[in-house]
């Protein structure tokens, strides 16, 4: 290893061990992520599908409530402004989140809603590994209460100043839409804090922000266009930052890695982390917009962000199910990997 690449190593081992003095907050939709476990017993005889013996289900905070998880498991502390249904799957959710370590005083839970929740049945014989077979949605109403959104934007004001970064993290389910975009971009701006966009459906309506982590198929929907070169991503995906007004737009690429796109700087290529094959990618966008965000939260640069980013998730899709990356298990990463710049 040269001295370059071990400087840039102990640096951003450095930054991790700064993580645990940073107060992120996470503002968007939870979802409660149920998995169900089954072994396939036999053929049913009312209709051509398999019977599953069932073994156990869990369930696991998923979308904002996931990155906030991932904030806390990397050693953050992590207050998280959402909603949720005072219903079976919300009590759930609120539970696994509190165990977690995270601050739930600002999640909102109501007789009038139901909370969004992902169902995944995963099958396989007795001594096989389960498989993902198929994933029911059970979608809450629209978030259309006015108290209620007042009472999220109180929130919001209260906290946004006194964190470190913000994130929003839009899942199409209400609580984090253009509208709560624009107020928490302005609160957290107004207090120098950088806040961080996470929109899988409308990223184009969030503006100003500091950075986003949108994967490459979502920038392409934005776009209206396929990127099949580097140069096209290049130059599209700083068009896209030029639009939305970000100071950094780092692009997410599967098995391609990583580009970062920075006002005034050539993009930064990453190579992906680990294994080509991931085990699972399910919630691993949280786990790479935590990295990133509570980096830049420590004083990172935007391409040692990406960086530690990239070695999250490179470890993440390595787990089953909706997972989690300590702190611990990114700084061993990093000390014990081929390390490149």
């Amino acid at each position: 290893m040269t001295v370059e690449r071990t400087l840039l190593q102990e640096r951003l081992i450095s930054i991790v061990r700064r993580f645990s003095q940073r107060k992120i907050l996470v503002i968007g939709d939870s979802i409660a992520d149920q998995f169900v476990y089954g072994a396939i017993s036999r053929v049913s005889r009312e209709a051509p599908v398999f019977i599953l013996h069932h073994e156990h289900t869990e369930t696991v905070p998923g979308g904002a409530a996931n990155c906030a998880v991932n904030l806390a498991s990397l050693g953050a502390s992590v207050s998280l402004i959402s909603v949720a249904g005072n219903d079976e799957a919300g009590r759930a959710l609120v539970n696994k989140l509190e165990t977690a370590g995270v601050d739930c005083s600002d999640l909102i839970t109501s007789d009038q809603l139901r909370t969004t929740t992902k169902v995944r049945i995963l099958a396989g014989q007795l001594h096989s590994t389960r498989q993902q077979v198929i994933r029911i949605d059970y979608e809450s109403e629209p978030l259309n209460d006015p108290e209620l959104r007042q009472r999220l934007r109180e929130r919001v004001l209260e906290r946004a100043q006194r964190s470190d970064a913000v994130i929003i993290s839009d899942y199409n389910y209400g609580v984090a839409d253009a509208e709560m975009a624009s107020f928490t971009r302005d609160a957290a701006t107004a207090g120098k804090v950088p806040v961080l966009a996470d929109s899988r459906f409308r990223l184009s309506s969030f503006m100003g922000f500091t950075s986003a982590t949108p994967n490459q198929d979502e920038v392409e929907q934005l776009l209206g266009k396929q990127l099949a070169t580097r140069g096209e991503l290049e130059s599209s995906a700083e068009e896209l930052r030029e639009r939305l007004k970000y100071r950094a737009l780092l692009v997410t690429r599967g098995s391609q890695g990583m580009t970062l796109l920075e006002d005034g700087v050539p993009p930064v290529h990453l190579d992906a982390v680990g294994a080509r094959e991931p085990v699972d990618v399910t919630g691993a966008g949280d786990t790479v917009m935590a990295a990133y965000s509570l980096a830049l939260a420590s004083d990172s640069s935007f391409p040692d962000a990406a960086r530690l980013a990239n070695y999250a998730g490179g470890l993440v899709v390595m787990k089953r199910g909706t997972a989690s990356v300590t702190r611990e298990e990114l700084e061993n990463s990093l000390r014990h990997s081929e390390f490149s710049s």
